[in-house]
């Protein structure tokens, strides 16, 4: 057999192992996942029995904390399969001597939250069960009802951000009604023409020197615009730079901004859940004026995405997001 012969043969085989290794890794971790979903969610539904408060409700805390802990170096990242977690001086009482206390009767003395959920005696602020219960419990103290739920959240945590954020997820939890929601695609569909670079950080001149906080996606006027994520719509309407825009929180807490559309899609609205792949506008070329300018530049989707750590918002480049989710596209549709 040749040495050219040789090498193609090597080169199939390696590509052939390279396959198969990369479908065991992908099953291995959706496998992963769905294990974690379930236990997560058989968590949330013990509470719902518990407190007739709806299990999206603890499923959207969970998550926003999940979120949080991602983006603060003052939160220290949960172990475990929940991410819920309870300041020490809330927990075992701020007259406690004794922050890190984990017996319940002192705790109670003391004013502090913190139950023992699972019946061994100890109220473990590291512990899945002790934990969620100690929230459940704690929630439910402020009534059943969505406003009694979300002046519990406000108590809690004493942030309107936060509880619109979690309400926010609530919302796409109660419609999807799975906890699989972190998937992702790109916002011009398929079998439409569309061109992209990176422009983040270009400088922009209309009403003043700033730099641009997104990426241009320039396509045929009217091309579908596509949701990119499981999300909830926080405001649809006109904004004098982007013109007719689109604002979509997802569940890591990523506000996805679509601007210059030439339309809506009109079954869509402010507090709506959307999925990925939905259809929520149109390219045009709206924007850098009073209502209904157009035509100041090419049409194009201006897609930026923005993060909240729960105290500050900040722009990040979404070209590297949009490559990955073009790239999987490609990838289904082989």
């Amino acid at each position: 057999m040749c040495r050219s012969l040789q090498r193609l043969i090597a080169l199939l085989l390696a590509c052939a192992l390279l396959l198969v290794s990369t479908s065991v890794s992908e099953a291995n971790t959706a496998d992963e996942r769905n294990t974690i979903y379930k236990q997560r969610m058989e968590y949330y539904l013990q509470m719902e029995q518990f407190t007739h408060i709806p299990w999206y409700y603890f499923a959207a805390i969970d998550q926003y904390e999940r979120a949080i802990q991602a983006t603060r170096k003052d939160k220290k990242k949960k172990e475990g399969v929940l991410a819920i977690q309870v300041p020490d001086y809330l927990w075992a009482g701020m007259l406690n001597p004794d922050h890190q206390d984990t017996n319940p009767s002192s705790i109670r003395f003391f004013g502090g939250i913190g139950k023992d959920g699972d019946g061994d005696g100890i109220a473990d602020p590291n512990s899945d069960q002790d934990l969620i219960f100690t929230f459940a419990t704690y929630l439910s103290s402020y009534g059943f009802s969505e406003e009694d739920i979300l002046h519990g959240l406000w108590e809690y945590y004493g942030s309107d951000y936060a509880v619109r954020h979690i309400h926010a997820f609530a919302e796409i939890y109660k419609k999807f009604q799975t906890l699989d929601l972190l998937h992702f695609t790109f916002p011009i569909p398929k079998g439409f023409h569309y061109t992209y670079h990176d422009t983040w950080g270009h400088s922009r001149g209309w009403g003043g020197r700033r730099m641009h906080e997104g990426t241009d996606i320039f396509a045929g006027y009217g091309t579908p615009v596509l949701s990119t994520c499981y999300g909830y719509v926080e405001v649809i309407g006109w904004n004098p730079y982007g013109g007719w825009r689109i604002g979509i929180r997802d569940l890591n807490n990523v506000y996805h901004y679509y601007a210059h559309l030439s339309g809506f899609n009109k079954q869509i609205k402010a507090g709506d859940a959307v999925k990925p792949g939905e259809i929520i506008g149109y390219v045009g070329s709206s924007g850098y004026g009073k209502p209904g300018t157009q035509g100041k530049f090419p049409p194009h989707l201006h897609y930026g995405m923005y993060k909240h750590n729960g105290r500050n918002e900040w722009a990040f480049d979404p070209y590297p997001y949009l490559k990955a989710w073009e790239r999987a596209g490609r990838k289904q549709q082989r």
